[in-house]
């Protein structure tokens, strides 16, 4: 199996997605992954999980269904100044941090400040789903923020699907892949689960990976010991 992890998966906690993180878990277990996160949405997005939510995970074991789950959320970006919606006492107690930009929570406009302004906080780990069309960027800029602060660029499967509303990010997704193989910075890819079966699936994305020439070894995906170290742990 070529990629070993996924860490961009959501619960029933999230408001609309439709899978337990038990039955994340057993799925994760049985399609041999080495690890998850479940990283559900921060307060801000309608629905999304409660401050509580992310604050009491220690309460989950570490391994459940055979497989260990790590502790994570995504987190809003809120403004240009790149402001999110979890104050550092709660992200103090989670192992994956990703940030991303949503319509419910800052209206569709260039993004590029906010995306680096994210990036250089230092409790952001992964900037999800940046290849959202909707939030145009200077690919390069971003990209040299993300490699000068150690953030991962998300590749996000869900963004593929012709039914979600990020399509035609295409290019700019192909752009962010060319960019990071010339600065030698690792992507990440997620899978965006919203129900458990989703879970570990890229599929979307092998098309545009191969089009790119991306090399194993600069997809966290293909490296758990590398991405645990990344996290600390």
């Amino acid at each position: 199996m070529k990629y070993k992890f996924d860490v961009h998966i959501h619960s029933v906690a999230s408001g609309h997605a439709y899978s337990s993180i038990t039955e994340n878990a057993r799925f994760a277990h049985e399609k041999g992954l080495d690890f998850i996160a479940i990283t559900d949405h921060a307060p801000k997005m309608p629905g999304g999980a409660c401050k509580l939510h992310f604050f009491n995970m220690c309460v989950l074991p570490e391994y459940i269904e055979g497989i260990r789950v790590l502790r994570g959320v995504e987190l809003n970006i809120l403004d240009d100044d790149g402001s999110i919606d979890l104050t550092d006492g709660y992200i103090d107690r989670l192992q994956v941090v990703i940030a991303s930009l949503h319509t419910p929570c800052i209206k569709p406009r260039g993004s590029t400040e906010a995306l680096i302004n994210a990036v250089k906080n230092p409790r952001i780990q992964i900037i999800g789903h940046p290849g959202d069309p909707r939030y145009p960027f200077d690919v390069k800029a971003v990209v040299n923020a993300a490699r000068e602060n150690n953030t991962l660029l998300e590749i996000n499967n869900t963004s593929f699907n012709p039914m979600n509303t990020r399509h035609g990010g295409e290019t700019v997704v192909f752009e962010l892949l060319k960019e990071c193989k010339r600065q030698n910075h690792p992507v990440i890819l997620g899978s965006d689960a919203h129900f458990h079966t989703n879970i570990g699936n890229f599929s979307y994305l092998e098309p545009i990976l191969k089009e790119a020439e991306m090399p194993d070894e600069l997809i966290m995906n293909t490296m758990p010991e590398k991405f645990l170290k990344f996290l600390g742990l």
